[in-house]
């Protein structure tokens, strides 16, 4: 059977993969042509899936199997992606994407990126879960091993809250929108508030996997993505490395 058979019954509808193939590990990007370029960083990768957005591919680290499923642009479709792959076991997962500064534009040049501690829920995804007072937060294991990682191979990132949003033109060019003041208001907010960055799909991954009783965490990048894939990848490592240890001992 093709991996585009919606007819069997195991398989995902929107991902197209079924249990077994997917790793414990995922990487989530929302470009589905940035998963092949996250696979190349895997041992033995190969192609599960690729439908609509959502392109999954499975490899290796550290001898365990590990996979990257793109999610599209914003918290609805990373919300469908999210929810599959923890339909088939996924119970780790990162995103590695891009994002804009918002404390200050020169962020982009003092910072090589950030390791994302939790998200403002400006967005609507989310509210069809939980009340808005629930927070948005990241695993505080993978956040430090995100971290860590990072400062190891000489990278500075900032340790910070994203803004999730739902309009892209809305920060970008506001005024294009009959609410713009409403819009600059909130921007002014954000940045007082310290806010590090904005992206579109973090609040959706982290409220998700709180709910399911997985762990998620992202790294953003400005737009250089090779060694953001690479503190990715030596993130994992490390947290397989740990969990094995808690396993050995009867602690997970």
């Amino acid at each position: 059977m093709g991996f585009l058979d919606k007819d069997r019954g195991d398989r995902q509808y929107h991902i197209q993969v079924s249990p077994g193939e997917l790793g414990r590990y995922v990487f989530l990007p929302g470009d589905p042509f940035r998963t092949d370029l996250i696979a190349s960083f895997l041992d033995d990768a190969k192609l599960i899936a690729h439908n609509r957005e959502h392109k999954t591919w499975t490899g290796r680290l550290e001898g365990v199997p590990v996979s990257v499923t793109s999610t599209g642009m914003g918290c609805p479709s990373t919300a469908i992606a999210v929810e599959e792959l923890i339909k088939c076991g996924a119970r780790t997962l990162i995103r590695i994407g891009t994002a804009g500064p918002v404390k200050d534009p020169a962020d982009a040049d003092h910072y090589d990126g950030v390791v994302v501690t939790a998200a403002v829920r400006d967005e609507g995804t989310t509210t069809h879960y939980i009340p808005i007072e629930y927070p948005a937060v990241a695993d505080r294991h993978v956040v430090e091993a995100l971290a860590s990682c990072g400062r190891q191979r000489g990278l500075r990132l900032l340790e910070g809250i994203s803004q999730s949003k739902d309009s892209f033109y809305g920060e970008v060019d506001p005024d294009c929108s009959p609410v713009s003041p409403r819009l600059k208001e909130r921007w002014t907010a954000w940045q007082r508030g310290n806010v590090a960055c904005s992206e579109m799909e973090c609040a959706a991954l982290f409220v998700i996997a709180s709910i399911r009783g997985a762990r998620a965490g992202a790294i953003m990048n400005w737009g250089e993505m090779e060694q953001t894939i690479q503190t990715a990848c030596d993130a994992v490592r490390l947290l397989i490395r740990q969990d094995q240890a808690q396993e050995g001992q009867g602690t997970v």
